[in-house]
Formats: structure tokens, C-alpha cells, sequence
């Protein structure tokens, strides 16, 4: 065979050295493109659905990266090992101390961005406390005191049929059982005392009202279980933890909440006199014979079973103890000056117990 006829094998091309390095450039601005990525992922919302508004207090002097410990503490940081980078390179550098008001929609960057510049939209403008154990009418006062409302305009508001029916279609926990014709106010024991952080310049009442709904929402949601296994509906267990409440101080309300729980077993009255204060819209340790002898649904010294509606406002804790009330054979109590408690299985126990108070009274009085 000539030289001319042979057939020539090709060899394998070979890369380059420049070859070699752009594959090199182009691996590497594909591994930054995909940790960029991931890193803006863990930058966003915790839950961008959930549009509730968590209070974030920013102190004086508090750098970045313990502003992401502040805000990772209140559950809105997706990563903290992201935020915590993000903090170190955003150039944060005009962070302002405030109150804030964040929710778990808003991403890592949006709450650095409002902090940094003390965003008006996100800050609170004021503060609305509203004690537990109040009256409506006393909250209403309460209100007055720190909103631009008087007190009439307030109870206006919350005795409004048609706007109560809005709130019932609106939250699940409010039912046409405010709306009985025995109830005096239809939103008694439903507005949750709290401290409320207010973000618009003039809140109307109706928007107020509906963050102290919201906040009943988040607790009773908590609960729903619990409420659920206690066989009592929503309105019946704040209406008996209103009188908890309203009869003892926190340490005791499990105990007196046991008590209650078995008088109303065994068909008694509760024998309770802050329902029939409520009558009289007072707050009075005596009352005189006239007044226990009311024959209103309201008066638990004369009727068994529960009020028509709370008697106050409430918190959580209450709540929990009435849910969780202590398992005990005892049917009587009542407080001593001293605030102590005293609690008796029987009646005349109770009276006993009664008498021997009545004589260190009487001997206190004699020295």
C-alpha cells in the first residue's frame, strides 16, 4: 500500500490552557449564581402569609447583628446564618432604636431597610393599655384616656347590633350568643387586655376594637383543643373565667376555679358577689340585702349555672387556670383581710371558718 493511501488517525484535541480557565470562570459564576439564589431564599418571609403584627423593641445603641438575635427571637428569620452575612454587608449604618411592628410576611430585607430608616409606616405612634379584671365600660374609660374618643363614643360603638353581627361573621369565636336579650353588653369579656401598639396617626374604634379581637383570636386559637375537652363553649369558659377573675388573685385562681367547677356539678349557685356588683356596674365588697335579693340572671347568689355573659375582661393565664382548674372536694372559700384564701368542703366548715375570722377581728379591734 503507498504511503499516499494510508488512511491518518486523528488524535484528540486538546484544550488549551485559556480553555481550561474559562471552564473554570464558568463554574464558578454558576456555583455564585446558585448560592446567590438560595441566599435571597433565606432572606424572605418566615411565612409570607401570616400577616400578624409582632412588636419588635429595638434599644438604643443595638448594632445589626443584635437586631438579627432581636428579630430571630420573635420568629421572623428564615436563616440565621444568612441574616447574620446580610447584616455584616448591607451597610446598615443609620439603624434607629424604636418600637417596631413586623409581621412574618415581611423578608430579612424589608425589616433591616425600615429599621435602618426609622420607616414611619412600621413604627408605633402609641400605646393603648387595657387592664385585665375591667369592666367594657371601664375599658371604654380606659380608651378615652388614650385615644381621641369619649367614653360614650366608645360604648356607642360596642352596642351597635349591626357592627356586633359584622364581628360574629368575621370571628369564629364570637357567636349569637352575645346577642341574648340578658346580656347588658354584647363584647363583655371578649376584648383582651393587653398593651396595644398603634401604627395609624387616628385609629377609628372599630379598627382598635378589632386588634383586641385579633389578639382574643391568636389566644383562644391557641386553645381550641383544650376548649374543645372542656366541654364548655367559648362564651361559657370566658364568662366563668371572668368570674375566676374577678373572685381571686392569679396564684389562686386554679383552686377557685375548683370550686366553682364543682358547685356548678352539683347544680349550686356559685354564691358568687362580684356577679352582683356587675349588676350595679361597681366594684364593692358590701352589699347591701336589697341588692343580693336582685333577681337578675346576673346574680349568682340567688341563680345557679353561670352569668349571661363575662363580667370582665381576661387574659390568657386566667384562661389556662379555669382550663386546668386543681381537682379538689372543696364547695366554699372566701379571701381573709389579708388577701389569703380559705377554702372549706362544707358548709359548716365554712361557717367555722367564718366565726373564727369574725373573733380575731373582734379581738384585734379590742387591742
Amino acid at each position: 500500500m503507498s504511503r499516499s493511501s494510508r488512511s491518518r488517525s486523528k488524535s484528540p484535541a486538546k484544550f488549551s490552557p485559556n480553555n481550561k480557565f474559562f471552564l473554570v470562570i464558568i463554574a464558578i459564576l454558576g456555583v455564585l449564581v446558585i448560592f446567590g439564589s438560595i441566599f435571597t431564599i433565606q432572606l424572605g418571609p418566615v411565612d409570607r402569609h401570616d400577616d400578624k403584627t409582632i412588636i419588635v423593641e429595638i434599644p438604643t445603641g443595638t448594632g445589626a447583628s443584635a437586631i438579627v438575635d432581636i428579630l430571630d427571637e420573635h420568629g421572623l428569620v428564615k436563616n440565621h446564618f444568612c441574616a447574620k452575612v446580610k447584616a455584616k454587608i448591607g451597610g446598615y449604618n443609620t439603624l434607629q432604636a424604636n418600637t417596631y411592628m413586623f409581621s412574618k410576611s415581611m423578608s430579612f430585607n424589608k425589616m433591616m431597610r425600615a429599621i435602618n430608616k426609622g420607616d414611619f409606616d412600621y413604627i408605633s405612634k402609641a400605646t393603648v393599655t387595657l387592664t385585665d379584671g375591667m369592666r367594657l365600660d371601664q375599658l371604654a374609660e380606659q380608651i378615652s384616656e388614650q385615644l381621641p374618643y369619649s367614653k360614650n363614643e366608645v360604648m356607642s360603638v360596642w352596642n351597635n347590633k349591626s357592627y356586633v353581627k359584622k364581628l360574629i361573621k368575621k370571628y369564629w369565636f364570637l357567636t349569637d350568643e352575645v346577642l341574648n336579650k340578658d346580656i347588658m353588653y354584647p363584647l363583655e369579656g371578649y376584648l383582651y387586655a393587653d398593651t396595644y401598639f398603634i401604627t395609624t396617626e387616628d385609629p377609628s374604634i372599630q379598627e382598635f376594637t378589632e386588634m383586641c379581637l385579633d389578639r382574643m383570636d391568636t389566644e383562644l386559637t391557641a386553645r381550641k383543643d383544650a376548649i374543645k375537652k372542656s366541654k364548655f363553649t367559648v362564651h361559657e369558659l370566658l364568662t366563668l373565667t371572668s368570674i375566676v377573675t374577678k373572685e381571686s388573685a392569679a396564684e389562686d385562681q386554679s383552686h377557685v376555679a375548683g370550686v366553682f367547677m364543682n358547685r356548678l356539678k352539683d347544680g349550686m349557685s356559685l354564691g358568687s358577689d362580684v356577679t352582683v356588683c356587675y349588676i350595679y356596674q361597681e366594684d364593692r365588697v358590701e352589699l347591701k340585702v336589697s341588692q343580693l335579693e336582685n333577681d337578675s340572671p346576673y346574680n349568682l347568689r340567688k341563680h345557679a349555672g353561670l352569668t349571661p355573659s363575662p363580667i370582665c375582661s381576661v387574659i390568657g393565664s386566667a384562661i389556662d387556670a379555669t382550663l386546668n382548674y386543681d381537682k379538689t372536694k372543696d364547695l366554699f372559700f372566701f379571701a381573709d383581710k389579708d388577701g389569703v384564701v380559705h377554702y372549706f368542703e362544707t358548709q359548716a366548715e365554712f361557717e367555722k371558718g367564718l366565726d373564727t375570722i369574725e373573733m380575731l377581728k373582734d379581738d384585734e379591734e379590742k387591742e
